[in-house]
């Protein structure tokens, strides 16, 4: 990546006495696609609004190419923000609400013309000018919105939750849709979602957040294989998180076994934790595994089985594209690359067994049962 365009230094805001936003350390690149990632709550809306200047931090700074810009209010930054209500305007038809900003800049009419074209043609919408706004479909508006956005030629563009009222296969479209025009543009964009496989698909750096604060930056892949604490290991994908110590560099210890794995730089001894991702486990006759269970439940997934493993009262989730039925003892194999080793942290024990999938559905039942 080139420059930094956009820095967040030490940037906290509270609302009402509570603390949104801790200490926030971001900085981003010229042309970067930026996700913000995290549940709802957890500040990510509040730095958009902040990048943007509709919140101003109680502490730290906001800067632009180096330049600081606290006090510089949302128009006037070369900043543009798509809302997930597009705030269309209805009495305007497209090519009016794709000129709006280009008309407050007083730009020629040639000028506004040909921009216009541009946009529309970039979002798929020729021939659409003339049309009413609110005739369009809800993926048409979001690209009309995105067109007008663009159309003042930002060198940010700010995208909140841009495509949560569209349904799955539109999302997937779009999804496909704003990262071809982000770089075809060279734009950059920061996206804020809590959808996972939205930003590990459309990102080039993605910033994890809870609780206000940053838990991990780093690309799809990084977060994905890498995870710094069990939080991300949990909230990124499905995650079996296991209690674990380290023997020694490149040995671990976990579910009554040792496993060698490709981790180094812990203490002897060390407690930490262990993630295995639910697709890394081969499922192989119990003689054979390293690891042997009871299966407690099957779900039939499409490209592959969902499994919950009972071993030693810790339930697994495993993937496999092999049916085995519930009751059924089988055998679990682990190579070393498909286990990670991440510090302890405030998240340890919070995530990673499986048992709460039955158990919560047991527990309705014999309320229902009770009432």
């Amino acid at each position: 990546m080139s420059n930094k365009l956009l820095e967040l230094k030490n940037i906290s805001v509270c609302f009402d006495g509570e603390a949104i936003l801790k200490n926030i350390n971001l900085y981003i690149c010229n042309g970067e696609f930026v996700t913000l990632l995290g549940p709802s709550g957890c500040g990510k809306t509040t730095t958009l609004r902040i990048i943007a200047g509709f919140v101003n931090p109680d502490s730290g700074d906001v800067l632009f190419d180096g330049k600081r810009i606290n006090d510089i209010p949302p128009y006037k930054r070369e900043i543009n923000t798509i809302f997930q209500k597009y705030a269309l305007f209805p009495h305007l038809d497209v090519y009016e609400n794709v000129a709006f900003g280009l008309r407050i800049k007083k730009l020629p009419e040639s000028e506004i013309r040909a921009t216009v074209s541009e946009m529309l043609s970039l979002v798929n919408l020729k021939g659409f000018g003339s049309r009413n706004v609110e005739s369009l479909s809800g993926g048409q508006q979001q690209r009309v919105a995105i067109a007008r956005a663009l159309a003042v030629r930002p060198r940010v563009l700010l995208l909140d939750e841009p495509l949560g009222a569209l349904d799955l296969k539109l999302r997937k479209d779009m999804q496909n849709e704003l990262k071809g025009i982000q770089q075809r543009l060279g734009i950059t964009f920061i996206y804020v979602t809590h959808d996972q496989e939205e930003a590990l698909s459309m990102s080039d750096t993605v910033v994890v957040m809870d609780n206000g604060v940053i838990q991990q930056i780093g690309t799809p892949l990084d977060i994905y294989n890498e995870p710094k604490n069990a939080f991300v290991a949990d909230f990124i994908g499905e995650s079996n998180i296991l209690d674990a110590r380290m023997i020694e560099d490149y040995r671990c210890f976990f579910s009554g076994r040792e496993f060698k794995c490709l981790d180094s730089g812990f203490s002897r001894n060390e407690p930490v934790d262990a993630v295995v991702r639910p697709e890394d486990v081969d499922v192989v006759p119990v003689g054979e595994g390293m690891l042997c269970g009871t299966v407690t439940s099957v779900t039939f997934k499409g490209v592959h089985f969902e499994i919950i493993v009972d071993i030693g009262n810790f339930k697994w989730m495993i993937q496999t594209t092999d049916f085995h039925e519930v009751g059924a003892r089988i055998g679990l194999n682990i190579d070393p690359d498909a286990i990670h080793i991440m510090k302890k942290s405030e998240y340890s024990g919070r995530f990673g067994d499986y048992s709460t999938f039955s158990d919560e559905i047991e527990e309705m039942s014999i309320n229902e049962e009770e009432n």
